[in-house]
Order: structure tokens, then sequence, then C-alpha cells
């Protein structure tokens, strides 16, 4: 008899365990989700220019956030802020690479 309380612990034990799993696995599949749905946020630390090695700066044109080398060799968008500028300029050839069918 002691034997079948044991077991039946035991299965009891695995129970839990499985619950428990079930419960964790339900929970990372709503945080994952979650994390797909929320936008990126733009990076906390400037980059720095590829052509000169200096921090890039943070500057906003017309709505539009960039990283502009304060020695004037270059700005960089992401793409978020590139496809802003192609909806806004739809007759211009950025406006017309953006909007062609993607593959």
């Amino acid at each position: 008899m002691v034997d079948e309380k044991d077991r039946f612990g035991d299965k009891l034990r695995q129970k839990e365990k499985a619950e428990e799993d079930r419960f964790f696995a339900e929970r990372d599949r709503a945080l994952l989700a979650k994390l797909r749905d929320k936008p990126a946020a733009a990076p906390a630390t400037p980059a720095r220019c590829p052509a000169c090695g200096d921090e890039l700066a943070a500057v906003s044109h017309h709505g539009v956030s960039a990283a502009e080398c304060p020695r004037g060799d270059g700005v960089w968008l992401d793409r978020g802020a590139l496809e802003s500028l192609a909806e806004r300029e739809q007759e211009s050839w950025l406006g017309r690479f953006f909007a062609r069918p993607k593959r």
C-alpha cells in the first residue's frame, strides 16, 4: 500500500510540473507576441559616421528624425524615416522606389 501512495504522489508531482510548464509556455508566448507588436525603439546612443568616425548628431527636419555627421559627411535615416519621406514625395525617385511591388 505504501508503494501505491508513492506512485500517486509521483503522478501528482508530474501533473504539477506539467501545469507549471504550460503556464510558463503561455506566458512566454504572450511576452514574445507583445515584443513582436512593439515598434522598434531608436538607438539610445548615437552611432559613428562611417566616413570620419565622429559621433552622429540626432536632427529633425520636417518631422523626420535623422542622424547627421557634424562635419557634413552625410545623413543617415532609418527605414521608417525613409518611408515617411517617400510617402510625402510620391512623384520623386524615392517615392517610386518604395511604391514598387516587393519581391
